[in-house]
């Protein structure tokens, strides 16, 4: 036989061999059709594989088969730069900038589907650009107390908000064949403890607040993954809890993707095996001693678990069924033939981020200052007039620092940044404006924090207030940032003041200069002790890459704010529900936490006060949920109710175009069980030229009736009379209609 023939030969043998063992089932066959064929032809050995990490952010694929690896990175606010293959260091790259998008807290500022959508769409084109199969994120745990470290990656303290903002960011981004990995599955409302801390609660508290966002974004944005949190639920960790994984999240709701733990938060290979993980990370075995790459072997669900299989201890129906879900989730992703390629730092993901931190910075406090000129009626201070002012000074280290660095896992490398120094300086270029800190955080470090002396401190104070004499305007900015006990990851803030002599700083420039503009950045509430001496307040969440410009366009009027509070800002700490109950209730005692507040968390707990209060004002917050000021001014007409709809009219009165959110807040005026005064059940958020009038409608559905039974142990609608307010925040529920359901 000729050479040739014998290479010919080879080749035809190779080529039937790989026809024997690569998945050839059309690409654009079912998913289904595609996960039964690929299950049918893999080795025990090669279930396993695909069940745990093969790198830090990489989950296995078959390559015999080739089925692909699952590529996955953090988010949910942009994608994270590369790290190495087998380590935490950063790989070094030069391409791997990205778009920093606002904080979720700042989205669910918005109040604004359209924008969540928006937000989706653009940041899983990063992602698929850059090659990235599975987003961790969003973030939807609820803001039980306001000191929590991670609060700024969720979306506040309402459960219909968060699931309101969650679904169509989820369903924009899996539209572009990049899944959602939703998280924290469940509970995880504190970093202190966050990897041992057990929590109590109720079935009714844990069903109607903390599941409910998770509930909807299985159910209606149909999330590919989900993540499984480090904290214990009735004293098992969540990453690997029966009750938790498989009867709720998977029997009851449905879900047919893949959970996935977090990093390093599964114990035990039996309990992850049967409580419904389906792909462990981040592993660090405390008893390997060996390569570093062969780490992977030895997670709990890497080879302890093909051994249980192996002795007839872990059934094989159960690997199938965990299998199944990943290769699910390979075929809806890496190996979907309808995945985007994407784009990465485009004109349009930059314009999408300053819209939404435009529409997410909330306008708190806005009333006239000292007048700079003799005469006049007085105005308030925003939007600024700038050619009123002669002398410009610029306070506050978050002026010029980086608010997308820090922060633990969601830390962004953005390929540009626009602080708000940086635009204040190009608007005021023509003017006389200076800039000094004021205070010194430190460096941002994910562990400690480099302290800065009380000397340079005083310093730093001292020259600000000695150049606040010469000013006519102050615009502060400050607020908190991403180090270590500040709005980061493992560590929960360690109290309600704005750190670093801010509270002090604040007060005594405003009794050096009136026309002072405090802005501030963070993702908690925080006490405001100056609150009576500024004229105006701006909070901002974190912005993202366009931060500055997005400030200034809304400081300037080029903007009208339109931003809502996610999020109930309290006149001192011992004012939220939790409170009550010491230190059971936070941080825990003995790992252990009990929400002894059950159902009442934010506006719901502060309304509960209220009413017991009979509407003293020593307990009404200081910012009430869904409060926030505009340029404009709206009017509301009286709801009308007519079957199951109800409807209001809001009319623009003032003399600029604006955006208003309409929320609608149903309480029952009798029932069975306790419930809240009110809850939010829907909202719209309507644009307004000057003069225009808009009807805007809700229709009443049962489930906006709906109550989580203690005594039924299920979903209940009562029939009786229900209140029905309509109202541009929780604390402004004055009109209401009566409805007899």
């Amino acid at each position: 036989m000729s050479i040739k023939k014998i290479l010919l030969s080879a080749s035809l043998l190779q080529m039937g061999m790989a026809a024997q063992s690569q998945v050839y089932l059309d690409p654009q066959a079912a998913v289904e059709d595609r996960v039964e064929d690929a299950l049918s032809r893999m080795t025990t050995h090669e279930k396993i594989t695909v069940l745990h990490a093969q790198s830090k952010f990489t989950s296995a694929g078959v390559p015999r088969l080739g089925i692909r690896q699952l590529n996955m990175d953090d988010g949910p606010h942009g994608v994270r730069e590369e790290l190495e293959w087998n380590a935490w260091r950063t790989a070094g790259w030069t391409n791997d900038s990205c778009v920093a998008f606002p904080s979720l807290t700042c989205l669910a500022a918005t109040w604004n589907r359209d924008l969540a959508r928006l937000y989706g769409q653009s940041v899983s084109e990063e992602f698929a650009y850059r090659g990235k199969d599975v987003m961790l994120g969003p973030g939807v745990n609820i803001q039980r107390i306001p000191l929590n470290g991670r609060a700024f990656e969720y979306m506040g303290e309402d459960p219909l908000l968060a699931a309101e903002m969650a679904v169509p960011y989820i369903q924009a981004v899996q539209q572009n064949g990049v899944a959602c990995c939703l998280k924290h599955f469940a509970l995880n409302n504190q970093e202190t403890d966050r990897f041992s801390v057990n929590v109590n609660v109720s079935e009714r508290a844990l069903r109607e607040i903390y599941l409910y966002p998770f509930e909807q974004a299985v159910k209606r944005a149909r999330v590919y993954t989900v993540m499984g949190s480090y904290n214990l639920w009735q004293n098992v960790h969540c990453s690997q809890n029966d009750a938790l994984l498989n009867r709720i999240l998977k029997q009851e709701w449905g879900f047919d993707g893949a959970v996935v733990s977090d990093w390093n938060a599964v114990t035990d290979t039996w309990q992850a095996a049967t409580g419904g993980l389906d792909i462990e990370m981040g592993t660090e075995p405390r008893d390997y001693k060996g390569e570093p790459a062969e780490v992977y072997h030895h997670y709990y669900m890497a080879r302890p678990l093909e051994l249980m299989v192996e002795e007839g201890k872990v059934p094989m129906s159960v690997i199938d069924d965990k299998v199944r879900r990943v290769l699910r989730t390979i075929f809806r992703t890496s190996m979907n033939p309808r995945k985007v390629v994407g784009s990465l730092c485009s004109e349009a993901h930059v314009e999408a981020c300053r819209l939404i931190a435009e529409e997410g910075i909330v306008l708190l406090k806005n009333a006239p200052a000292l007048s700079p000129s003799k005469g006049g009626k007085p105005t308030p201070l925003l939007p600024l007039d700038l050619t009123k002012y002669k002398n410009i000074l610029v306070v506050g280290e978050n002026a010029t620092r980086s608010l997308t660095r820090g922060g633990g896992s969601s830390e962004l490398k953005p390929l540009h940044e626009v602080t708000p120094w940086e635009a204040l300086h190009v608007q005021c270029s023509m003017f006389n404006i200076q800039r000094l800190p004021g205070y010194a955080s430190g460096r941002a470090l994910y562990d400690e924090v480099d302290p800065v002396s009380p000397a340079e401190q005083a310093r730093l104070k001292a020259e600000a207030l000695s150049k606040a004499r010469e000013a006519d305007l102050i615009i502060y900015v400050g607020g908190m940032n991403k180090n270590r006990h500040q709005d980061c990851e493992n560590g929960d803030r360690e109290g309600f003041d704005l750190s670093f002599g801010q509270n002090e700083l604040i007060s005594e420039l405003a009794d050096i200069q009136p026309n002072i503009v405090v802005v501030t950045f963070g993702g908690n509430p925080y006490s405001m002790p100056w609150l009576t001496k500024v004229p105006a307040l701006v909070h901002c969440w974190y912005l993202g890459s366009e931060s500055g410009n997005a400030l200034v366009r809304v400081l300037t009027g080029q903007v009208n704010p339109s931003g809502k509070l996610p999020v109930t800002f309290a006149r001192r700490l011992d004012d939220y529900p939790y409170a009550d109950y010491g230190a059971e209730a936070y941080p825990g005692v003995n790992r252990q936490v009990y929400y002894k507040e059950d159902i009442y968390v934010g506006y719901r707990g502060f309304d509960k006060r209220m009413a017991a209060a009979k509407g003293k004002q020593r307990v009404a917050p200081l910012f009430p949920f869904g409060h926030g000021l505009s340029y404009t001014t709206y009017r509301y007409g009286k709801p009308v109710l007519n079957g199951r709809t109800v409807s209001i009219d809001v009319t623009n009165t003032g003399s600029r175009a604006g955006k208003e959110t309409v929320q609608l807040y149903i309480g029952a005026m009798q029932c069975s069980e306790d419930r809240p005064v009110k809850e939010l059940k829907d909202f719209r958020k309507i644009a307004l030229q000057p003069g225009e009038t808009q009807t805007v409608s809700f229709d009443l559905t049962d489930r906006m009736f709906r109550f989580f039974s203690v005594k039924k142990g299920q979903w209940t609608v009562e029939p009786g009379k229900y209140r029905i307010s309509v109202a541009p925040s929780s604390a402004e529920c004055k009109n209401a209609v009566v409805f007899t359901l």
